[in-house]
């Protein structure tokens, strides 16, 4: 039987030896029902899964079970050697975390970061590889120490991702000998499934993982924000925060004017007062100014000053924002805004620092630090010629992007619990616990208005979670899963039927789709759980991830 694979070999490095297969390509399960004219019998391929998904849905704790689906690896396809790693988002790291046929030492040693190796590369992609032969490919590092020129020269090794929904979280790997390069890629095939069928545990394993230490490190959080820097009330460890809190210690104790730049929501305003309170005016003013906040008419007026009579209403003289900040910062929140005329003046202002009130001929000079900031795209302006070139360039000396919520992974979950933990304290109620369903309904929401949605969301909840916890069903109807049919109405009936269907998913979610002990759990039998799965439009197999998604 011809084996058909869509996907190219890639040139890394200069070596030819790397199969990649398209990401949102799976094909079927043919290949599955392989005779045995490659040099080795799989047909008990079936077998093989179906034990995994066994495995899988008995329980037990991760390590126990991806133990087992290891030694079941090794008795179906011979593997001389495998591994499964888990990825780390909030230290950026990719560790081992079950193994077959490497020592307690070599486990140790086995840390990538993402794109490091034939492993960070799958992670990185979030694509399979098969490397024909390790021994001549540069991007295997041996890492572990477990491999020997001498013994294992021949060795092939095929890496998948674990992968849940758009999460990568980590990869299963194997080492043994291939006679024949289709059986390779039918391997391949085989491991992908196992993957999938995994997935859902190695997700709820990081699930606890990451918020265990978010409870760890609580007493920490609340005095000093990251303790990495002095960040003020910034919070985050992910990796793209720390590269912006490297590039906040580089800037802060300079005089260079910083843009900085992200969407709504981002904390911009937060990422200013941090610079400048490590900066060499810290004890000087910090002036805010939003330029989107007032009309066209008076933002001239408001941010270098007005004489008396110099426009009706101008009854005396007055100081603007930039006389105000002398001897500290402005921040100009929103810069994007401002009108062609506050445009040329701030232009002067970045280069010689001095100005003219409105109204009046003497020029004035300040000693003072600009920050600015802006969520649109001033380069497509400047091309469009609604933002002065010039001023662009002036500005842009030290740009900073700060990422959006959706992108820095493990900081949803600790700014979950920093908001929970101040909207509690802040309302003079317990600190509710943040259920399973509500924390996998936060990480997998996309956030289009970042850290400021999320204040907003976790406010609501502490005020619903009136019996010491934070369910799915306190979280507002946009974060919601299509299938939460029930959340309509606010009568009784909807309020019941909402506790329900979140006890439900949370059992489901302990017990990875197993119904019978779903409904043991839950004190009710198979067939009241059948129903009411029907009536919520709850599929079990989501759970369990016993197939090719």
């Amino acid at each position: 039987m011809a084996i058909v694979l869509r996907g190219e070999m890639k040139m890394i490095n200069g070596n030819k030896r790397v199969f990649t297969l398209n990401e949102n390509e799976t094909p079927g399960l043919a290949p599955l029902s392989f005779s045995c004219r490659l040099g080795e019998c799989r047909s008990e391929l079936m077998p093989l899964l179906s034990e995994v998904s066994k495995v899988v849905s008995s329980g037990g704790t991760l390590s126990q079970t991806l133990k087992l689906v290891l030694e079941l690896l090794q008795k179906h396809l011979q593997v001389i050697r495998a591994m499964i790693t888990l990825y780390d988002a909030s230290c950026d790291q990719i560790f081992i975390h079950e193994s077959f046929g490497l020592s307690a030492e070599e486990v140790e040693k086995g840390v990538y970061a993402p794109g490091e190796g034939i492993t960070g590369r799958v992670i990185e992609t979030r694509q399979p590889i098969i490397v024909p032969n390790i021994a001549d490919d540069p991007m295997f590092l041996n890492r572990t120490g477990s491999w020997n020129k001498a013994r294992d020269s021949q060795l092939s090794f095929i890496c998948v991702p674990i992968i849940r929904g758009v999460k990568v979280m980590g990869t299963l790997g194997i080492e043994r000998v291939y006679n024949n390069e289709q059986l390779r890629y039918l391997d391949l095939e085989v491991l992908r499934v196992i993957a999938a069928i995994i997935a859902q545990a190695v997700e709820l394993h990081l699930l606890e993982r990451a918020h265990q230490r978010i409870l760890r490190t609580q007493p920490a959080l609340h005095h000093s924000g990251s303790n990495l820097f002095d960040t003020g009330d910034i919070i985050g460890r992910s990796r793209p925060m720390m590269a912006v809190y490297r590039l906040l210690e580089k800037v802060s104790r300079a005089r260079t004017t910083v843009l900085i730049l992200g969407e709504s929501g981002v904390g911009k305003e937060r990422i200013a007062s941090a610079i400048h309170h490590n900066s060499y005016c810290a004890n000087g003013p910090f002036v805010k100014f939003n330029c989107a906040s007032l009309p066209e008419s008076v933002i001239e007026s408001e941010l270098f000053g007005h004489e008396k009579g110099a426009f009706t209403g101008a009854i005396s003289r007055r100081a603007g924002r930039f006389e105000d900040a002398d001897g500290g910062t402005i921040f100009l929140d929103e810069v994007g805004e401002l009108s062609p005329s506050a445009q040329a003046k701030l232009l002067r202002v970045l280069q010689e620092r001095s100005f003219e009130r409105v109204g009046s001929n003497e020029t004035l000079k300040v000693n003072v630090r600009i920050l600015a900031a802006t969520h649109r795209n001033l380069s497509e302006m400047v091309a469009q010629g609604a933002f002065r070139e010039d001023l662009f360039y002036r500005l842009n000396v030290f740009p900073i992007d700060i990422p959006p919520l959706r992108e820095r992974g493990s900081d949803i979950l600790i700014l979950a619990d920093y908001f929970t933990n101040h909207f509690a304290g802040e309302q003079g109620v317990d600190v509710p616990t943040i259920a399973t369903p509500a924390l996998n309904l936060l990480l997998n929401y996309q956030w289009p208005g970042n850290v400021r949605e999320l204040e907003n969301v976790m406010e609501r909840a502490v005020l619903l979670a009136d019996e010491g916890m934070i369910h799915s069903y306190h979280l507002p109807i946009n974060l919601q899963p299509m299938n939460t049919i029930v959340i309509q109405n606010e009568g009784l009936e909807a309020r019941l039927a909402r506790v329900e269907y979140d006890l439900i998913v949370e059992a489901l979610t302990k017990y990875q789709g197993n119904v019978s002990r779903a409904a043991d759990f839950l004190g009710m039998t198979r067939r009241a759980l059948g129903l009411r799965l029907s009536r919520y439009q709850l599929n079990y197999k989501d759970y369990r991830e016993v197939g090719l998604r």
